[in-house]
């Protein structure tokens, strides 16, 4: 199998702290997820982790106003400069100290660093590697204690800083004569946010405790209609004294709460406050018309974002991970995903590897869509941690484990929790397996130890197993589901430690378990007989604790694997544990294939090999003593929950989550597997998604000649050579222009070396594409024509072809059911009108026979009036 998995993307983690970023064009929103970038697409509905790590946990990002370039930056003032359209790394820079604030300049030409309590213009580098991109334009200050906040003058050639001293201070990028830079003063309390307005007439500052003022531009002596930037002299020359004064002041009022995090929008005039308390507002300037506000957190809001149009904003909360996009017009949300509050304990793929069903230590079991990466729904019945989660083999059916002595089986159709297993006793469940037909659920507890069966249809206790004299730890089912492995099956499988984890091979025919010493142990299950032992305890081990006493190398404590997962066909065994490695190992050979480092964010513990001796203090280590103060205030600090408490522990530590992997799985398809570690569910995967990846290129295949080709009509060569250049729009382009009676004669000659490409081409865009009959007939004509190929190639092509099922289904879905609609509302209208065309015959026809019984009954009285007559002629007669 191949072994050349490369990380894919993060799910589980949607923020973590620092800024949210829209891009350019408004449709995207970029979040900080530890030492990482997640975009979130909010058109397409998918998400993209960029492939690039800084050293720690990030703290601003800033994007240039053309979306060519991103800055990345940490904790400790570690920037990387990254060609964002490119997704690659150009160059490395260090601040050397704590950056508050980072923005780009409207022209793009400089950004503005804040460093403490001063600020630095640097002129923005180009899209190429350079030796020294950075480029030092003036150095700023000024304040009294660290900036909050930077932003821009629309023109470009000033820009305001906000800080702690509650002062919000102008400056000009290049000396201007007769300008000065201005402090504009007045507030009580740390300055959010200041922002100019599009026509520099007026500058807005919030503070924190909820004032906002308006400030004017005027001047002495000259037109009122000066704008600033414009210094007129008087008739000696000299240049004439401007001010700025605060023309109005307002308040933002929310109940025992602070402002947290403030934006402003020059195109709509929205100004947007979000509090301490999780309650953001919008008010209309400058006459602070308040539009509305909503509560959408129970934790403060710790960054707010606008897109250029002012139509969605951005709302982070750090404290619960949550990631918001609201659209303020239509009060609805574009996007709301929220990760794990706690650890993520367990993982688990779909038979089919769309989705991914997750557990957490925060009582919640949340389900994954691993193409897009948004977590489509979030199941919150436990009250207590989520320890094991499985699906049934049809895949619509989820359950998940707990330490609330329940199992839970969720329907993922209607979405709801239809059956909860119990036992007679209560219990704590920290293990579950599920047989292949789904009719039998299995759970393992850790006080009692036993195993409890139940039947998924009816619900009620089948049986318990007894027999073991320690916790449970793992099950799992046979794939014919003869048997079940635990602690005890069939016959006993005795090992000189405890057992962590199991696995059964596909196959049915091998069984792996790891155990306390760090060795994985393989048994052939029909002689129950020991084939083989890896000794993994060096792979697995790396990483030393801040606290640790002991090197890594010589540390034994936690060396380990507490998660095991065979690949799809059972060729090699993938192992995590308390580590910051995931092991793959080769099962026949019992070698090592490859070692994954799921995480290299410093800001977790057990990452580093070696600690510094410099960062050891009397106090203990450095890096846990909480001696930042960049997201507090002194009244933030303090600790008033005790009488006559007055400022807060000098001796607060930081809690660093340790870097380890909760569960491991394989997708079912073999071409991904994911871990549930502490940065998230990482996924690893074997397909490329690199922008520019040629295949076959020469110097005659340009976008010009490959254009050319399809003017000729000579549209196979086209295809090819588009495929060879391999860029995605010129691919759709020459693609789409092939008429439809020409596609079944191109796929009979169609290259087979390039028949893989161009079926994840037409999987990547059936969905947001609407030429579906034109994809079919491609589709069509490449499996039918090219049938022993792809036969001869299934295992290669089985993620392809999955794909391409998911979407024809999806769309056969979302047609279908329009057409239903459509059908049942024509048929009704028909019914209706056929219904009214026979109401409207019965009246004719009732029409039609009252006057023929009136005609009968006249020609009847006619006839005996005639006979009356007659009657009377003949008596007249006689």
């Amino acid at each position: 199998m191949k072994t050349d998995f490369k990380f894919s993307n993060l799910c589980g983690t949607v923020y973590r702290k620092g800024n949210l970023v829209f891009t350019p064009d408004g449709n995207s929103v970029l979040s900080p997820v530890g030492n990482r970038v997640t975009l979130f697409d909010l058109v397409n509905n998918k998400t993209e982790t960029l492939p690039f790590e800084n050293k720690r946990d990030i703290r601003r990002l800033a994007l240039s106003p053309n979306g060519h370039l991103l800055l990345s930056v940490d904790d400790l003032g570690n920037t990387l400069l990254v060609n964002f359209r490119r997704r690659t790394v150009l160059h490395h820079f260090n601040f050397k100290d704590k950056v508050r604030d980072i923005q780009f300049s409207p022209d793009g030409k400089y950004f503005a660093v804040g460093l403490g309590r001063k600020v630095e213009v640097w002129r923005s580098p180009g899209y190429t590697r350079e030796f020294a991109p950075f480029e030092l334009h003036r150095r700023y200050g000024g304040h009294y204690d660290d900036i909050t906040q930077i932003s821009w003058s629309p023109d470009s050639r000033f820009f305001l800083t906000s800080s702690k001293d509650m002062a919000t201070k102008i400056y000009s990028v290049d000396p201007i004569e007769g300008f000065t830079p201005t402090t504009l003063t007045g507030h009580r309390y740390a300055v959010v946010g200041s922002w100019f307005t599009r026509d520099m007439r007026a500058i807005y500052t919030v503070s924190r405790d909820g004032a906002v003022c308006v400030r004017r531009f005027r001047e002495h002596m000259v037109d009122e209609n000066l704008v600033f930037g414009e210094f007129p002299r008087d008739e000696e020359g000299n240049f004439v004294r401007t001010v700025w004064f605060t023309e109005t002041r307002h308040f933002a009022m929310e109940a025992h709460a602070q402002v947290q995090s403030a934006a402003f929008n020059p195109a709509t005039q929205l100004l947007i406050l979000g509090f301490t308390n999780g309650v953001f507002g919008l008010w209309e300037m400058p006459d602070f018309n308040q539009i509305h506000t909503l509560s959408v957190s129970s934790q403060a809001i710790n960054t707010i974002a606008v897109n250029p149009t002012g139509e969605w904003l951005a709302l982070g909360s750090s404290k619960l991970g949550q990631l918001l996009v609201w659209e303020w017009q239509s009060e609805t949300y574009v996007l709301k995903q929220q990760g794990h509050f706690y650890d993520m304990s367990c993982v688990a793929y779909s038979a089919d590897g769309q989705y991914v069903a997750t557990g957490g230590d925060d009582a919640k079991l949340k389900v994954w869509n691993s193409l897009s990466g948004y977590c489509f729904i979030t199941f919150s019945e436990h009250t207590s941690a989520v320890t094991a989660v499985q699906f049934t083999k049809g895949s619509q059916v989820v359950l998940s484990a707990s330490l609330d002595g329940t199992v839970r089986a969720y329907d993922l159709v209607r979405y709801r929790n239809f059956r909860i297993f119990t036992s007679p006793t209560p219990v704590q469940f920290n293990t579950l397996a599920v047989d292949p037909s789904g009719e039998i659920v299995c759970a393992g507890c850790q006080d009692s130890f036993e195993i409890y069966m139940w039947s998924m249809q009816t619900g009620k206790l089948l049986d318990i197993l007894s027999g073991h004299t320690g916790p449970i730890s793992s099950l799992a089912f046979r794939p014919d589901g003869q048997s079940l492995a635990s602690g005890v099956i069939v016959e006993r499988l005795d090992h000189n430690n405890e057992v962590l984890a199991l696995a059964y091979r596909p196959d049915g025919k091998e069984l792996c378990a790891s155990t306390l010493d760090g060795q994985i142990h393989f048994w052939d299950v029909a002689k129950a007989a020991p084939t083989g032992t890896i000794e993994g305890r060096r792979d697995i081990a790396g990483g030393r604790k801040a606290n640790d006493r002991q090197t890594a190398e010589n540390s034994t404590s936690g060396k380990c694997f507490n998660s095991l997962c065979y690949s799809a066909d059972g060729t090699a065994v993938l192992g995590g544990g308390n580590s910051k490695f995931v092991c793959l190992y080769d099962r026949r050979s019992k070698i090592l294939l490859r070692k994954f480092q799921v995480s290299k964010n410093l800001s977790l513990d057990g990452v580093q090999e070696k600690l510094n001796s410099k960062n050891m203090t009397e106090a203990g280590p450095a890096d846990l003593i909480d001696s930042d103060g960049i997201d507090s205030d002194t009244e933030k600090a303090a600790d008033n929950s005790l009488p006559g408490v007055r400022s807060g522990d000098k001796s607060n530590r930081v809690l660093r989550p340790e870097v380890r992997t909760r569960d491991v799985r394989f997708s079912p398809t073999g071409r991904q597997w994911a871990a549930a570690s502490t940065e998230g569910l990482m996924i690893y995967s074997l397909d490329e998604t690199l922008v520019f990846d040629p295949y076959e290129l020469d110097e005659d295949v340009t976008p010009e000649t490959i254009r050319e080709l399809s003017r000729k009509g000579e549209y196979l060569r086209a295809l090819v050579n588009a495929f060879r250049l391999n860029e995605q729009y010129l691919i759709r382009e020459t693609y789409e222009r092939i008429p439809p009676t020409d596609v079944m004669l191109l796929t009979k000659d169609f290259p087979e070396a390039y028949l893989e490409r161009l079926l994840k081409f037409i999987a990547s865009i059936l969905e947001s594409s609407q030429l579906l009959e034109y994809h079919l007939r491609w589709i069509t004509g490449l499996l039918s024509n090219h049938g022993p190929f792809v036969k001869t190639r299934s295992v290669r092509l089985q993620p392809v072809l999955r794909t391409l099922q998911r979407g024809i289904v999806r769309m056969r879905q979302d047609i279908g059911s329009v057409c239903d609609k459509n059908y049942y509302s024509l048929g009704y209208l028909i019914t209706q009108g056929q219904r009214q065309a026979e109401a409207d015959k019965e009246a004719s026809e009732d029409a039609a026979g009252n006057i023929t019984m009136q005609d009968v009954l006249a020609s009847f009285n006619d006839d005996i009036e005639e006979v009356d007559a007659d009657a009377e002629d003949e008596e007249m007669e006689e």
